[in-house]
């Protein structure tokens, strides 16, 4: 069974922070993890960008565990806006960005765990 990693980098529209957040959180995380194959969900807010530019704020973790990686994005797509997934109208879509990652090496620990 192969292991990836869904990113997904967004912003909330201009003045509705706080709809974005309350949607994400209660109710699109749950939405996605409800999609067979999809293991968790944990979002995370940009905390210090560091000296780099960001040209988001916001980004959502996904676990998905499958043999058919692209058959799980499918199914995901196919329920982006219907009643199984609704998307609210203060995510900015025309910046968010997604990509499906998988491992290309281990996972590495400190030694003094």
């Amino acid at each position: 069974m192969g292991h990836y990693k869904l990113v997904v980098l967004t912003n909330p529209v201009d003045g509705r922070e706080q709809d974005y957040n309350d949607w994400y959180d209660n109710q699109h995380l749950a939405d996605v993890v409800a999609v067979p194959g999809y293991r968790s969900a944990q979002r995370f807010r940009l905390r210090n960008p560091m000296g780099y530019d960001h040209a988001h704020r916001y980004l959502a973790l996904y676990e998905i565990e499958t043999d058919d990686p692209d058959a799980a994005i499918e199914a995901l797509l196919a329920r982006r806006g219907t009643e199984l997934m609704a998307v609210s109208d203060a995510l900015d879509q025309d910046t968010a960005v997604a990509g499906l990652f998988e491992s290309c090496s281990p996972v590495v620990t400190t030694k003094n765990a």
